[in-house]
């Protein structure tokens, strides 16, 4: 150990040329710090003080600092050990079995559950007999999953997976394999394709679901595990408010191409009394929604009578307005107010327009007149007189309201003769 002094009264830009100090031996120096026991501690003793030295490395300074510098030269000197030691145990030949774990981790690693699969399809045969032509003996599904210590589910869907794969050309048939015979496998990321852990998803309504889950971009593990708990479904549809809004969203996607459904849900509603005036009342709403969005998009009104014709253009811009403010109501807003606001706005405008237009209004009468006499007509030829002569239907009251209605027709065929006399 090197020890040296600065003295107090001079810096290093004051100082000239670095001298070195005195080498002192580190047990010299001890014992001039620490008196022995039979003597008194008089001091370090020192030898010519130096006008400069700077040390080439910091020294530690108390103990806590000496013994974490002691620990890390500990560790380095493990850590040398370690990889020297690594580098010996790779230098020899490595256990057989770890080779073979190592290679097993390496097939795994780049085939996923091919591997497996694989091992299923060279042994097990349903039946366990020998493919046509080869004499080699594959087990039963139950008698693989035994000596596997699995269920025999489990190894069908191994299996079943292979089978899909092969039929695509992936893979080898069944039929080609032999006990122990290694083939080149696919990518491990083409092996969830094929494989499903659950039994559903090979059946028809299981394919269904698994397409329709990647369709919306999810697993169809996700979608086939709710599918086989409607209990959950319901439970979550009840405590949701989110979740029961996915399922009317897919209920009504769901509608648009099934009439059955349809069908029921129309059924179930109608027999729901709130159900039933809640669809009637939004569709009220709609109606009169209908009829703003007609005079926006046509230019056309439908007058009372029923007539069609074109829009004023300030009857238009109005109900542009009130149009403009019904979509822009959100989804969780009751349209139905503000439908009813608009709805009642246009037809006003609409009413005043015939009022202001002679002809139209001629024109709208005329059509009134011959809307009422049609239904007129058409309820007077309905009576049945042989009903009424039978037993005791006949009342005097009826004889007087067809004599009534005898004279109010006597009465309006006389006006329309005056009136054609007169034009």
């Amino acid at each position: 150990m090197t020890i040296a002094f600065t003295p107090s009264d001079t810096t290093p830009a004051e100082a000239g040329p670095a001298v070195p100090g005195p080498v002192v031996p580190e047990s010299a120096v001890t014992e001039s710090i620490v008196p022995g026991p039979a003597e008194e501690a008089t001091g370090p003793v020192m030898a010519e003080e130096p006008e400069f030295w700077e040390p080439s490395a910091p020294e530690p300074h108390g103990p806590q600092e000496v013994e974490d510098r002691e620990d890390q030269q500990d560790a380095d000197q493990t850590s040398a050990q370690e990889v020297d030691g690594d580098a010996d145990q790779d230098a020899g030949e490595p256990d057989p079995v770890v080779v073979r774990d190592a290679r097993d981790f390496g097939v795994y690693a780049r085939t996923g559950g091919w591997a497996f699969a694989l091992k299923v399809a060279r042994s097990v045969r349903p039946g366990g007999q020998p493919a046509e032509g080869t004499a080699a003996a594959k087990v039963s599904a139950k008698a693989f999953a035994e000596l596997a210590g699995c269920s025999p589910e489990r190894v069908m869907r191994y299996y079943k997976a292979w089978d899909m794969a092969a039929d695509d050309g992936l893979v080898p048939q069944f039929e080609v394999l032999v006990p122990g015979e290694d083939v080149e496998l696919p990518d491990a990321d083409v092996w969830i394709s094929y494989y499903s852990s659950r039994n559903g998803a090979t059946s028809v309504r299981g394919q269904a679901i698994s397409a329709a889950a990647e369709a919306e971009g999810i697993r169809p593990t996700k979608a086939l595990e709710v599918a086989e708990n409607p209990t959950a479904l319901r439970a979550a549809i009840l405590a949701d408010p989110g979740t029961a809004e996915a399922a009317r969203g897919a209920l009504l996607d769901r509608m648009k191409e099934d009439p059955a459904l349809q069908t029921e849900m129309a059924r179930a509603i109608a027999r729901t009394g709130d159900l039933k005036k809640a669809v009637a009342s939004e569709a009220k709403a709609a109606d009169r929604i209908g009829y703003v969005r007609q005079i926006v998009e046509n230019g056309q009104i439908k007058t009372p009578a029923g007539q069609t014709v074109e829009a004023p253009p300030e009857l238009r811009a109005e109900a542009e307005r009130h149009l403009s403010l019904l979509d822009e109501l959100d989804d969780s807003e009751e349209a139905g107010e503000w439908a009813g606001e608009a709805y009642d706005a246009v037809k006003g405008l609409v009413a005043k327009a015939v009022e202001e237009d002679p002809a139209l209004r001629v024109q709208e009468r005329r059509t009134k007149f011959y809307s009422s006499l049609q239904k007129a007509t058409k309820v007077f030829e309905e009576l049945t007189l042989d009903e009424v002569l039978e037993e005791e239907v006949f009342e005097d009251d009826m004889l007087q309201r067809l004599e009534a209605l005898q004279e109010a027709i006597g009465s309006c065929i006389s006006a329309l003769r005056r009136a054609s006399t007169a034009a």
